[in-house]
């Protein structure tokens, strides 16, 4: 009895040890698997100008430090973040400090940028006037009838002295009740964004954000103004907070940071605003 009851413990702590032996050879595994997969990045834009900078000018430089990059697109503005924060995207680009700040704030997101990016900017368009000189008393305008983008036509407009607008105006509630000059008399007509590059062809002036115009094949420099575009309304890439220090987001704003970026932007992306970081460094 005695030596089947050594026999059975004998029996049990060689099972135990070779369930722990498979227990850290498992672990071990699992760890090598996520070191691996710490390489693939998912990396999610609106389609069109953003989505084509991820591809041309992101993409090659992270996959010449190892890393394979699916480029995810989207056709809204509230997907991108949602996406994010539920892990389904390493980071995103397609929003500007402003936009991404309120969306975390309304929807209890985590979200940080890593740096800013060349972005596109919102410039006047007329089918009618060749010069801002030419612009007459009573022309109609039209405008984007979301608060962020009207804050920027205010400050668009009143940078090519057709009006001014009262300071401080908060950009998140600004409305033509923030013009406080108007001299020409314009009328503004305030539409959908995405609206805007068809009705310069129906209106005096249309203020098109840039992504629109691009979308819309229209050359950036043919507008008769071009925004002098604040760094808040710059679009940025944008990562998890909890996850701003990790390797692959050091990785992506050097890659952002390199000369050959820069390069890409100047050679396919011409009329793009550079943010105070790029030009400083000149």
């Amino acid at each position: 009895m005695k030596k089947a009851a050594i026999l059975l413990s004998l029996i049990l702590a060689i099972g135990v040890l070779a369930g722990c032996g498979n227990s850290t050879s498992t672990t071990t595994s699992d760890k090598g698997s996520n070191q691996e997969e710490s390489k693939a990045l998912k990396i999610g834009a609106t389609a069109g100008p953003y989505s084509d900078m991820v591809t041309k000018a992101i993409k090659p430089i992270m996959e010449k430090k190892g890393y394979t990059v699916e480029v995810i697109e989207f056709g809204d503005y509230v997907q991108p973040n949602l996406a994010l924060s539920n892990g389904d995207l390493n980071a995103n680009l397609f929003q500007h400090k402003i936009y991404m700040e309120n969306f975390a704030k309304e929807n209890k997101l985590q979200l940080s940028e890593l740096i800013s990016v060349p972005t596109a900017p919102m410039g006047i368009y007329s089918s009618k006037f060749k010069s801002l000189d030419e612009v007459a008393a009573g022309s109609t305008v039209a405008v984007a009838n979301d608060p962020t983008n009207l804050a920027r036509t205010l400050g668009l407009l009143q940078d090519a002295g057709l009006l001014t607008i009262k300071d401080d105006i908060d950009p998140l509630r600004v409305s033509e009740k923030d013009v406080k000059d108007n001299p020409k008399q314009l009328v503004l007509q305030p539409i959908e964004a995405g609206q805007l590059p068809r009705a310069a062809d129906s209106v005096d002036l249309s203020l098109v954000p840039g992504n629109f115009a691009l979308a819309a094949k229209m050359n950036l420099l043919d507008a008769l103004k071009l925004e002098n575009m604040p760094d808040d309304y710059r679009n940025r890439l944008v990562v998890n907070t909890a996850e701003l220090d990790k390797q692959f987001a050091k990785d992506l704003k050097e890659a952002v940071e390199s000369d050959e970026f820069e390069q890409i932007i100047d050679e396919q992306f011409k009329g793009f605003g550079k943010p105070e970081w790029m030009l400083k460094r000149k």
